[in-house]
């Protein structure tokens, strides 16, 4: 398997802990399990980020802010400190319609050059393949789909 480099933005790292009641949401959070185990064995390697370590910062439910943190410490290896090209970068991507935290991750993920970017927010996905980034976009069920089947 390809030693991929994934970034994945705050959703992502939620959604093991929403409501799974939803199919949908619960593949997704099937897949971000896989991902992540999927970096135990080296076969990928996911970005943290200072822009991350913000936005769960700012969660207000403490159990949930326990288990993203977790899951996130377990998974990351490496992480992106913010600096001028990111926040010109996301600067321009606000103005072409993307919102600020979905814009600094877009921008965290490019200054990496992670071979992708992992959400499960179908507006910012929308967003970023309508304004044409500089990194591939996926949510991270059709991601690992895809990743599988070409294996």
């Amino acid at each position: 398997m390809q030693n991929w480099r994934i970034y994945m933005d705050s959703c992502c790292f939620n959604r093991p802990y929403d409501d799974l009641s939803d199919a949908m949401v619960r593949m997704e959070s099937e897949a971000i399990i896989s991902i992540v185990d999927q970096c135990e064995h080296h076969d990928f390697i996911i970005y943290g980020s200072d822009v991350l370590v913000d936005e769960f910062s700012r969660m207000t439910d403490t159990v949930k802010f326990e288990k993203v943190t977790e899951l996130y410490s377990s998974s990351t290896s490496n992480e992106i400190e913010l600096n001028d090209n990111i926040i010109n970068r996301a600067s321009t991507l606000i103005t072409e319609g993307i919102k600020p935290f979905d814009a600094l991750h877009v921008a965290c993920a490019e200054y990496v050059e992670a071979d992708v970017f992992l959400s499960t927010d179908k507006k910012l996905l929308n967003a970023a393949k309508r304004i044409g980034v500089n990194i591939k976009v996926f949510n991270p069920t059709a991601w690992l789909l895809e990743v599988l089947n070409n294996e």
